[in-house]
C-alpha cells in the first residue's frame, strides 16, 4: 500500500536532502510536487490544500532554513503533519467494563463487511477475548451462511434466528444470548445495499436505538478512493459512526482514502484490512502509517505480527532442535506455514526501514507454495531423513507435487546448505537461531 505515493515523495525529498542550504523557493517547489503527488494519490483536494498550507507555515521559518540539516527538518515536519492528518489521537476501540462490548458493523454491499466482522472477531479471540458474531444481515442472500462458515473456520459462535425477518429482534436476542454465554465481544453484521438508501438507514438507526452499541464501525473499500470518503461522510451524517475500517489496503497503491478519511469525516480509522486471510486485519496507527508512506518502515508492526504467530516455547523448541542437529523438513514446513500466516513477503519487507526504496528485488511468494507442496508429497520418513531420497523417490515426489525433479533437487540442496550454516553457527557463544523467529 502507498507504493506509488512513497516512491514519488522519496524522489522529492531526495532533492531536499542533497542540498546543504535551502531557500524559501526550494521549499515552495518541493511542496508543489508534494501537492501534485497527493492529488494523484486521490487525496481529497481540500485536504491537500490544508495539508500543504500547514507544512509551509512551519517549513519556511528561519529556524528551519538555516539549520544544519534543513532537508531533514522539512521531512520531519511532513511526517508530523501526516500523523496529524490521519489522526494523532488514540484510535483503539474502548472495551466496555460491563460486557459485552457491542460493535455494530455497517457498510455497503461489496465493501467486505461480513468478512471484516469475522476478522475482527478473530482479532479479539487472539487477544484472549470471547467474541460472538451476529448474523443481522437478513436481506442479502447467503449472508447468514457466509458468516456461519467463517465462524466455523475460526471456531467462533455465530448467533442467528431462523425464519425471522426482523434484524432488530435478532440483535436484541443476541445480546441476551451473549450475556448468558459470558461473551465479552458482540459483533453485529448488519445489512448493506449497493447504494445508500433511506430504508437501509432507518433499519440501522433502529438497531442503534435498541442495542446502544459501544462502537458503530463503517467498513469501506479503500480502493474506491474518494468514493469511500463520500460514503463515510454520508453514513456519518445519517447514523453518526464512531470509527472506520478500511478494507483492501494491500491493493491500494495510492492511499487517498486513508489520507482523506479523518480530515473529511472527523472520525478515526480503527483498523485496516491488509489481505484476504482472516488474520489480515491490523489496528490503525497513524504514526506507523506515516512512517511507511515516507519509506521509514514500520518495525513495531512487524514485531507484533511475529509475536502473534510465535510463542516463546515454540521458539525455544526450535532452537533446541537446531542445537541438536535435529532440524528436519517437517520443521522447515512449519516455518513456511508460519511465514505465510504473517502475510505477503512484500508487505513484511516493506516494514523494514529503507527496504521500500530498494529496486530490482523480485519476491516470488509462489516459491513458498511450491516448496510446501514438495514437502507434503514426502513420506514422514523422508521428511525426517531426506538423505534416503534416491532418484525414484524424487521422481515420485515431483509427480505428486506437480513440480519437476529439478525443483525437488533444488529444495534438498537448499535444505542441506541450511543445515551446514546452522552447524557453523550453533557452536558460537551467544548463538541465536538466524530465522524468521529472530528480528
Amino acid at each position: 500500500m502507498f507504493d506509488a505515493l512513497t516512491e514519488k515523495l522519496d524522489s522529492i525529498f531526495k532533492k531536499l536532502r542533497g542540498r546543504g542550504i535551502l531557500k524559501e523557493e526550494d521549499v515552495d517547489q518541493a511542496l508543489r510536487e508534494v501537492r501534485l503527488a497527493l492529488l494523484e494519490a486521490d487525496v481529497n483536494y481540500k485536504v491537500v490544500r490544508d495539508f500543504i498550507n500547514s507544512i509551509k507555515q512551519r517549513a519556511v521559518g528561519s529556524g528551519i532554513l538555516e539549520s544544519l540539516t534543513p532537508g531533514q527538518q522539512v521531512i520531519k515536519i511532513v511526517h508530523e503533519e501526516l500523523i496529524n492528518l490521519m489522526g494523532s489521537s488514540d484510535s483503539t476501540i474502548k472495551l466496555s467494563p460491563n460486557p459485552p462490548t457491542i460493535l455494530m458493523m455497517v457498510g455497503l454491499q461489496g465493501s467486505g463487511k461480513t468478512t471484516t466482522s469475522a476478522k475482527l472477531a478473530n482479532y479479539y479471540k487472539s487477544q484472549g477475548r470471547r467474541p460472538m458474531l451476529v448474523a443481522a444481515d437478513i436481506k442479502r442472500p447467503a449472508a447468514i451462511e457466509q458468516l456461519i462458515t467463517l465462524g466455523a473456520q475460526l471456531q467462533i459462535p455465530v448467533f442467528y434466528l431462523k425464519d425471522i425477518s426482523d434484524p432488530v429482534k435478532v440483535c436484541e436476542e443476541a445480546i441476551r444470548k451473549a450475556r448468558i454465554d459470558a461473551r465479552d465481544i458482540l459483533i453485529l453484521d448488519t445489512a448493506g445495499r449497493l447504494h445508500i438508501d433511506e430504508e437501509l438507514m432507518e433499519e440501522l438507526r433502529e438497531i442503534k436505538e435498541k442495542t446502544s452499541p459501544h462502537e458503530i464501525l463503517l467498513v469501506v473499500d479503500a480502493m474506491t478512493g474518494q468514493e469511500a470518503v463520500n460514503v463515510a461522510s454520508t453514513f456519518n451524517e445519517k447514523i453518526s459512526i464512531t470509527g472506520i475500517i478500511l478494507t483492501k489496503m494491500d491493493g491500494d497503491a495510492r492511499g487517498g482514502a486513508a489520507l482523506s478519511m479523518r480530515a473529511v469525516t472527523g472520525r478515526p480509522i480503527k483498523f485496516i484490512g491488509t489481505g484476504e486471510r482472516l488474520e489480515a486485519l491490523e489496528p490503525f496507527h497513524a504514526d506507523r502509517i506515516a512512517s511507511r508512506i515516507l519509506g521509514m518502515g514500520d518495525v513495531l508492526s512487524l514485531i507484533e505480527k511475529v509475536q502473534r504467530i510465535y510463542d516463546i516455547k515454540e521458539a525455544e523448541r526450535l532452537q533446541k532442535k537446531v542445537r541438536e542437529d535435529d532440524f528436519d523438513l517437517d520443521d522447515l514446513r512449519l516455518q513456511i506455514r508460519k511465514l505465510k500466516g504473517m502475510g505477503s513477503l512484500e508487505s513484511l519487507l516493506g516494514m523494514i526501514p529503507g527496504f521500500s526504496k530498494m529496486k530490482g528485488i523480485n519476491i516470488d511468494t509462489k516459491e513458498l507454495v511450491k516448496v510446501e507442496a514438495i514437502i507434503n508429497s514426502m513420506t514422514p520418513d523422508e521428511r525426517r531423513n531426506p538423505s534416503i531420497l534416491n532418484g525414484s523417490r524424487r521422481r515420485r515426489i515431483a509427480l505428486g507435487s506437480g513440480t519437476t525433479v529439478a525443483d525437488v533437487n533444488r529444495l534438498i540442496k537448499q535444505y542441506n546448505e541450511m543445515k551446514k550454516l546452522m552447524k557453523t553457527f550453533k557452536g558460537k557463544k551467544g548463538f541465536r537461531l538466524p530465522n524468521i523467529l529472530q528480528i
